[in-house]
């Protein structure tokens, strides 16, 4: 069953100086306040559209991993995702890289990282992002 997910940003001002509202309205789970300074230099406290990328492409990569772990007879105990994603100003989103730290019991680290970068290239965030350059570092961690 296909699922449509809702979020709304009001904005008011100009570019550089204006700022806004940015409301996730599916789960209801909150509003963030966004700005200019925040996307291109410091964050201040507001969030930014690629801190929201980061968000989406760290939980979907983790759960396209979990899946493919599972699947595949390992199920992991836990993993942490960090996603870097690189914004100029006046170019766009110039990368995006993906940190993963697995604890999967009875994983080599050769099976672990083939299945990590299998999940970078079917998690479909990373398909929504195919336009940008998409790096990966897997390591497992004792369990």
């Amino acid at each position: 069953m296909a699922t449509t997910r809702h979020a709304h940003t009001v904005w008011e001002g100009n570019l550089t100086e204006g700022t806004g509202t940015v409301t996730l309205d599916s789960s209801g789970i909150g509003s963030y306040p966004v700005s200019w300074p925040a996307r291109a230099e410091e964050p201040n406290g507001m969030t930014s559209p690629e801190e929201l990328i980061a968000a989406a492409h760290s939980s979907c990569f983790s759960m396209a991993l979990s899946g493919a772990l599972t699947r595949g007879g390992n199920p992991p105990a836990r993993l942490t995702t960090k996603a870097d994603v690189t914004f100029q100003p006046g170019t766009g989103i110039t990368g995006i890289h993906l940190t993963v730290e697995g604890e999967v019991p009875g994983m080599d680290e050769a099976s672990f990282t083939k299945a990590a970068e299998d999940a970078k290239v079917n998690c479909p965030v990373s398909q929504a992002l195919t336009g940008t350059t998409i790096t990966l570092t897997a390591s497992l961690t004792a369990s």
